[in-house]
């Protein structure tokens, strides 16, 4: 009998975060190694903990969680999601233009598939974060890369987005703060990104999950004040400013005309309903979450672990004689690279590997992120700092003895 078959469109799909370095180290591990892992931005896992207000909410309200909800999550949770919208500017958001998802990932995918005929295009960064090239290509479109580079503070040119659209180019998707650069757009930026989607009538869609996680008095500006009445999905969630990842919560609100998004906003909720709902009981948590004083800033402030971590990072990278890096501005996230003129020849994911196998760390290779040709690396700021500079001691070691050798290491994952 034949075999089973799967989906053709996952022969493009990649999602490297979790993917074959990662299954090494869990063989390696297995096989008493400790590894130390750099790859994945889960809070949780490297000790940081979910606010206590949030844990209680959710214990208040068990007994209320037990039915299907909303279609478009609990009332009181987008009420308070509305409140930020409004707060930040944005233009007709209110309760039926908000959609609370299991998490981000799960509404990046509805917003796509709510909007896509075969071979319709979407432009995305490059780097982008590979959740949102796969859920292009697995909703029947075509990904196309604008590119954010070093050279410029891995910040996009809007004339480059302008020229990249095509007659069936749809939709524009910005991440900031980005992952997995640590970019923060400007205003001024966010305004001429503006300029092209109105000008091209492209739906705007920002992935705005690490809003708050901001570094040195970088300010965040909203992506939909700037549209103002111009058709825009904002992306936000618990996992990594309320540190909640385990809970599964995410949003996107829709703002802009009215009528412009009406049946966008229809099809979004079919899509919804035809999940049911949301997780229910994790969803008392938005309204403390939101509404209630932030608890991010301990972090992200001077002394704070968040900002201790981005400090040794960039320490580390000075040292080095073969690193660089942009200084992340917001998100959790440095993207350093391995300069050419220490090592000519260079490939990211045969390094990645052997910094696994020789040294026990794991980080994600720049490839991974959709990024021709990278010589880069995503690093994590979750770990305590002073594991942190134990990691570059050891990337240094693995680029000491690559440029001793003066060739490339071969680029085959275990």
């Amino acid at each position: 009998m034949s075999s089973i078959k799967p989906s053709a469109h996952l022969a493009e799909v990649r999602y490297e975060i979790r993917g074959a370095l990662t299954r090494r180290a869990r063989d390696m591990e297995a096989a008493g190694k400790p590894i130390i892992k750099l790859n994945i931005g889960n809070p949780g896992r490297y000790g940081f903990t979910t606010p206590a207000h949030l844990r209680e909410a959710i214990a208040g309200h068990l007994g209320e969680s037990e039915a299907y909800g909303h279609e478009q999550g609990l009332e009181e949770a987008r009420e308070a999601i509305v409140a930020q919208q409004a707060a930040r500017g944005a233009a007709g958001v209110d309760v039926e233009h908000v959609f609370i998802g299991n998490g981000v990932s799960e509404l990046i995918d509805i917003s796509l598939r709510a909007l896509l005929q075969p071979g319709d295009e979407v432009l995305l960064p490059s780097p982008d974060y590979p959740l949102w090239s796969a859920a292009t290509i697995l909703n029947d479109g075509s990904p196309r890369y604008y590119r954010c580079l070093a050279e410029n503070g891995h910040l996009p040119d809007p004339d480059e987005i302008d020229a990249l659209v095509g007659p069936r180019t749809r939709a524009l998707v910005l991440i900031n703060p980005n992952n997995p650069t640590g970019a923060v757009y400007t205003r001024a930026l966010l305004e001429r990104i503006v300029e092209v989607a109105r000008k091209h009538n492209l739906l705007l869609l920002c992935d705005e999950i690490y809003d708050e996680i901001l570094y040195d008095g970088t300010p965040f500006q909203p992506l939909a004040a700037v549209a103002g009445d111009h058709p825009c999905v904002s992306f936000g969630g618990l996992s990594k400013v309320h540190r909640a990842c385990g809970y599964r919560v995410g949003w996107m609100s829709l703002s802009g005309s009215k009528t412009r998004v009406a049946e966008y906003r229809d099809a979004l909720q079919l899509l919804a309903a035809l999940r049911l709902c949301a997780n229910v009981t994790a969803q008392w948590a938005v309204r403390p979450a939101l509404l209630d004083k932030p608890t991010i800033g301990e972090l992200t402030a001077p002394g704070g672990r968040l900002h201790e971590a981005r400090r040794i990072i960039l320490e580390n990278v000075a040292a080095s004689p073969y690193l660089d890096v942009v200084a992340p501005g917001g998100a959790i996230y440095a993207f350093p690279w391995i300069r050419a003129d220490a090592i000519p020849h260079f490939d990211d994911t045969a390094f990645a590997l052997r910094l696994l196998e020789e040294e026990e760390v794991l980080v994600v290779p720049g490839t991974s992120f959709n990024l021709h040709a990278s010589r880069h690396l995503r690093l994590t700021l979750l770990p305590e700092p002073a594991q942190l500079a134990e990691v570059f001691a050891r990337i240094d070691r693995v680029l000491a003895r690559m440029a001793a050798e003066g060739r490339p290491a071969a680029s085959a994952v275990a």
